[in-house]
């Protein structure tokens, strides 16, 4: 698993929506019959692939229940690196996760059941925290590679998990009821926290 960029294509965007397609299949499953519960050939059935291209996507079970590593464009990672899309590293952060946020489009329902799926099966736990470890790092990387000195990877670190937490606050809003788009909620969050911190 990797954090990966690259362009978005019409060929990225049908992979994305398979990607997501199998992996709701699996987290309903999960949800429907435990992680034990059933097979990858059932897993292909549901998602309407051919058991080979289930593997193509997803190595393991786990992976499709856990759905696609997040996607920034290359486009957005290449403005990020040069300095922008503002010059302001948290707006230009802010700008990372929407752009993220715009390729992986999920509703209400989707993030509902995700996090049931994943707080309910200790394995999905550790594994998903294992993968919020290396995006950790290759966002730190790409923050350092952009500020240089003017930024130490303690400091990278702790904006990132200060980020993901305003995340994890407008997925909870979403799931509550507010029916404004993620990338919304996230902003108006990000706003918020500048404003308590200044």
């Amino acid at each position: 698993m990797h954090f990966m960029t690259e362009s978005a294509t019409l060929r990225q965007v049908k992979r994305l929506q398979t990607e997501r397609r199998i992996s709701r299949c699996a987290q309903q499953l999960t949800d429907e019959r435990g992680l034990d519960g059933f097979t990858m050939d059932e897993l292909a059935e549901r998602a309407e692939v051919s058991r080979r291209t289930l593997f193509n996507y997803f190595p393991s079970k786990l992976d499709a229940v856990l759905g696609p590593l997040p996607l920034i464009s290359q486009e957005a990672c290449s403005a990020f690196l040069a300095g922008g899309p503002s010059g302001d590293l948290i707006d230009d952060l802010a700008a990372l996760a929407d752009d993220i946020l715009e390729a992986h489009d999920v509703d209400r329902e989707d993030m509902e059941r995700g996090k049931r799926v994943i707080i309910g099966e200790p394995r999905l736990v550790v594994i998903a925290h294992e993968r919020f470890e290396k995006v950790l790092g290759e966002l730190t990387d790409l923050i350092l590679e952009r500020e240089g000195a003017r930024i130490d990877r303690p400091r990278a670190r702790l904006l990132i998990r200060l980020l993901v937490t305003l995340f994890e606050c407008a997925m909870a809003a979403a799931i509550a009821g507010d029916d404004r788009p993620l990338d919304e909620l996230f902003d108006e969050n990000l706003h918020t926290a500048r404003a308590l911190l200044a």
